[in-house]
């Protein structure tokens, strides 16, 4: 009898002086029973808890809703929930976050059911989640900066728009990789170098990031200083090499150049370099689709570059395209390319449109190629001869 008694006292004193609080209710959420852990956390006297007060009574007014929408429809259909974090107004009105488990116990022959309530503090647990948040916050904030940063870069190396040509309309069109966040290697740009002669680049340096940037930025200008003095375009792609190479950079860079005057027969007289570069298209009235120039080393490999220059006058109503290999080398479920076979017959298609349009329509036809997922940089530039 005596080994039944002591037992017993152990078990009410581990239970009055366990390291978590107990507590237990009606399904209501009356509290019928609370151990002296909890009530010494909370600074309640075992009286007020059970004349009547609710566990719910002790949330606050967001947790008590989240109780009564979610804690009480999920035990009542599981029969337990496990690790809610809440937080329970002590007797002083300070708020102290807790994780509470509960356990549904069924109605029992003579008895009725009960909720059993385990309860333990959490102060570090919800110190991590405040930290936890701030964080996801500041990364946010940072991921929008590197965003409009990588914009704001960018946008100096495409040019808000395009100048007027004498007897050419112009279109471009430009789309970074994925979600923008990044700084690409595309550029371009259209300049006058002298009263009747213009100068026409589009380039692609590898990779992107800052380090990509500063030699996107190298190149773009670099052509427009050397482009005055050169004597033809292969001889702005040799000096644009000599310029890379000179930088000490380890990224190479793809390149075309086109020297844009008028012809003999009085129409816009093109000369087209490329430095590695993809061909431009020229598509005609007939709906013929073909290449321009003749390809090119890479740029900022080799010391000596083998480029060279191929010439066309443009007719009434011929269209140019040239593109970086963001568009040709756009992938459909990571495999199927678009090709310049499809994009020849794209620019085919669109070819009596104005040369913004032109533009607009192959930059759309290229996204939905890649379920609007762009995985490069797409950069395009038309010329089209009204």
């Amino acid at each position: 009898m005596s080994s039944t008694v002591d037992d017993s006292a152990r078990f009410r004193s581990l239970y009055e002086h366990a390291p978590c609080g107990y507590l237990s209710l009606r399904p209501t959420g009356a509290i019928t029973r609370v151990n002296r852990t909890f009530l010494d956390w909370t600074g309640y006297s075992a009286d007020e808890l059970l004349d009547g007060r609710r566990f719910q009574d002790l949330l606050p007014i967001g947790d008590r809703i989240y109780y009564e929408t979610h804690f009480a429809p999920l035990l009542t259909m599981q029969g337990e929930i496990r690790e809610i974090a809440v937080d329970v107004r002590s007797a002083d009105g300070r708020k102290r976050p807790v994780l509470v488990n509960m356990t549904l116990r069924p109605e029992e022959p003579g008895g009725s059911a009960a909720v059993l309530v385990c309860v333990f503090p959490a102060p570090d647990r919800r110190e991590y989640e405040r930290e936890l948040l701030h964080a996801r916050r500041r990364a946010r904030e940072s991921e929008g900066r590197a965003r409009r940063l990588a914009e704001t870069l960018q946008s100096s190396f495409i040019p808000p728009a395009l100048p007027p040509v004498p007897g050419l309309e112009v279109g471009d069109a430009y789309r970074p990789a994925g979600a923008g966040d990044e700084v690409g290697g595309d550029f371009y740009d259209l300049f006058e170098v002298s009263p009747d002669r213009w100068g026409l680049v589009l380039g692609d340096v590898c990779g992107k990031g800052v380090e990509a940037a500063v030699v996107t930025s190298l190149a773009r200008y670099t052509v427009r200083a050397v482009a005055t003095e050169a004597e033809s375009p292969a001889d702005v792609l040799r000096r644009l090499n000599s310029s890379l190479l000179d930088h000490g950079t380890e990224r190479f860079c793809t390149a075309l150049y086109a020297g844009i005057e008028r012809g003999p027969d009085g129409g816009p007289f093109l000369t087209v370099a490329l430095g590695g570069h993809p061909a431009p298209l020229l598509a005609t009235p007939d709906g013929k689709v073909r290449p321009i120039g003749r390809p090119g080393d890479l740029l900022g490999v080799f010391d000596e570059v083998d480029v060279s220059d191929a010439s066309v006058e443009l007719r009434s109503g011929d269209a140019v395209l040239f593109f970086t290999d963001g568009v040709t080398e756009a992938r459909r479920d990571q495999e199927e390319l678009l090709g310049e076979e499809r994009l020849a017959d794209l620019l085919s298609g669109v070819r009596t449109l104005r040369a913004a349009e032109i533009t607009g329509r192959i930059v759309n036809a290229v996204l939905d190629f890649q379920q609007c997922v762009p995985r490069d940089d797409t950069a395009l530039v038309a010329l089209k001869v009204p």
